[in-house]
């Protein structure tokens, strides 16, 4: 939040303890005017460090670190902080489904987005279906245990530039899920949530480049302005 805002608040919340009070330190009462930029604060994670550890997020902490992405539009902001985190987004190429039925309608919708930016679809059986079911054009591919080559040795050969895979029943090393999501640490999206938000991203990006660059100190400065 210092970064953010410029406020020192640390050092602030020191003074404070001290006896100086917020007035005395040039501060005024009320809340801040909202600053003419995004801040998105991401979490890192060294899964392609810790071998046996499932991807997937829950209660547990995983994360090792954070990194934030900062512009004046909010797409761009998130694609900073996803990419600092470590993450890659593909501009082209294959997107592989893997989801649980729950999921199936909302990736759907989800897929279509990606067909119209021109990317390919795959998907094991049942998602590949229900995709066909719903009119999009997808390729189909098998499981660990259905028939080979199956979906590993495609992410392997690097025939999935991005995988969306949601939990199912579990995250035991002998299930597909786990094993899907082991080889593709850098490029899983294991929440439609974050899937959604990294297409609207390229969505943008297709029409509005990413292209200026600011110093930290100079945000900071537009928002002691605003303020």
């Amino acid at each position: 939040m210092s970064k953010v805002t410029g406020v020192q608040m640390v050092n602030t919340a020191t003074k404070a303890i001290m006896g100086k009070s917020l007035i005395e330190q040039g501060f005024r009462s009320g809340i801040k005017p909202p600053a003419p930029y995004t801040a998105i604060k991401a979490p890192v994670f060294s899964f392609a460090k810790m071998q046996y550890v499932d991807i997937s997020l829950g209660p547990e902490m995983k994360s090792t670190g954070e990194v934030m992405g900062i512009n004046h539009n909010y797409t761009h902001a998130l694609y900073k902080a996803i990419v600092g985190a470590g993450m890659h987004i593909p501009q082209q190429g294959n997107v592989l489904f893997t989801v649980a039925d729950k999921d199936k309608q909302e990736a759907a919708v989800l897929a279509k987005g990606f067909i119209d930016l021109g990317f390919n679809l795959l998907a094991t059986f049942r998602t590949a279906d229900y995709f066909a079911g719903q009119g999009l054009k997808v390729e189909r591919v098998y499981k660990v245990s259905e028939n080979s080559p199956h979906i590993i040795d495609l992410i392997k050969e690097g025939k999935a530039s991005l995988v969306i895979n949601t939990l199912t029943n579990g995250k035991e090393p002998a299930r597909d899920g786990f094993k899907i999501r082991r080889a593709t640490v850098e490029r899983c999206l294991t929440s439609l949530d974050t899937a959604r938000e990294v297409l609207y991203a390229l969505q943008v990006l297709r029409e509005e480049k990413l292209s200026s660059i600011m110093a930290l100190q100079d945000y900071a400065l537009e928002c002691e302005v605003c303020g």
